[in-house]
Order: C-alpha cells, then sequence, then structure tokens
C-alpha cells in the first residue's frame, strides 16, 4: 500500500511539472504584421513583431541566408542587450521583439528568425522574410555622369583637332609664302 501511495505521488509530480511546462510553453506568443519585407538598399527597416510572455523573456535574432546563418543580437527587455560586433552599429533593439535594421545592404537579403525563450526553458521561433532591391536612380546616376565625362572628353578632342588643323593652315601658308618668296628673288635675277 505504501508502495502504491509513492508511485502515485510521483505520478502526481510528473503530471504536475507536465502541465506546468505546457502551460509556459504556451504563454509565449509571438505576432508579426508582416511576414515578409521588400526594401531597397541604404534604406532602413523595421522588423514588427510583438511578443508576450508571462515572464521576462530572452529575445534572439538570428540572420539566415544560403549557406549563411548568425546571430544578430539577444536581449532581454529592461536588463541587456547584447548586439554582435557586425550589427553593433546598424540594430536597434525594442523591448516588445522588434528590431531596427538600418542602412540595409544586398548582403542584408534573407531570412530573420527571432526565438523567445523564457525561464523554464520553453521557447517559439517565428521567421521573417527581407528582400533588399538595389536602388535604380544609382544606375541612372552612373549612367549621366558617364555621359557628361564623355562629352567634356568629345568636346575636348574637338579643340585639339581644330587646334592641330590651325596650326597645320599655319605651316602650309608659312612654307607657300617661303616658296614664293625663293621664286620671288629667283626671278628678279639678272640674266
Amino acid at each position: 500500500m505504501r508502495h502504491f501511495r509513492l508511485w502515485n505521488l510521483q505520478v502526481a509530480v510528473f503530471v504536475s511539472i507536465a502541465s506546468y511546462m505546457c502551460a509556459q510553453a504556451g504563454n509565449i506568443s509571438i505576432h508579426s504584421p508582416e511576414k515578409s519585407l521588400i526594401r531597397s538598399v541604404q534604406e532602413d527597416v523595421f522588423l514588427s513583431v510583438d511578443v508576450k510572455c508571462l515572464c521576462v523573456p530572452t529575445i534572439q535574432w538570428t540572420f539566415m541566408s544560403g549557406l549563411v546563418s548568425r546571430t544578430i543580437g539577444t536581449w532581454q527587455p529592461g536588463v541587456y542587450t547584447n548586439i554582435t560586433v557586425d550589427y553593433s552599429s546598424r540594430v536597434q533593439a525594442y523591448d516588445n521583439g522588434s528590431m531596427g535594421l538600418m542602412d540595409l545592404r544586398l548582403q542584408d537579403a534573407g531570412y530573420y528568425v527571432i526565438t523567445v525563450t523564457d525561464m523554464t526553458g520553453s521557447s517559439r521561433d517565428m521567421g521573417l522574410v527581407l528582400k533588399v532591391n538595389e536602388v535604380l536612380y544609382e544606375d541612372l546616376q552612373y549612367l549621366s555622369v558617364s555621359a557628361v565625362a564623355l562629352a567634356g572628353i568629345a568636346g575636348l578632342l574637338m579643340l585639339v583637332m581644330w587646334l592641330l588643323d590651325k596650326v597645320y593652315r599655319r605651316i602650309v601658308a608659312w612654307r607657300q609664302k617661303k616658296q614664293m618668296q625663293e621664286n620671288d628673288v629667283t626671278e628678279l635675277q639678272p640674266l
């Protein structure tokens, strides 16, 4: 009988712990108004999420693209913020789990995963996709600068050709004048 009571006590403790863990896992929620974002190079993006947790959660953002996976930062709202060196000047962490990423680059395109962990070790993940486009006006600016540079070079070449033509005509005129003077002198000589 005693063995039966001990077993019942162990089952009751196990069920209590399991219920508590399940309840805690259900206490983490992550919501985002957008799961996919499109921005251009040099713009800023706000990865908006709303994290709900009964305790103070640990929030971690991770970037994944192809074979690359790197942690952006980890923080606990009101406790600490730890942003990696690669992102320290471009990331702003918010207490609700959101993250701002400034001055986007093409290599920032990829999959951003937020992992929220509570004090019991339960966690939830959610991912957002970010597409980064090149700015087209930069190509037009490059094209216009190239056109102006080529027009300047063409103008300079035309000026050089004009000056060379002037010099050539003067040389030809000088030679003709010199030949005429020699011919005039020879004709005027007595026989």
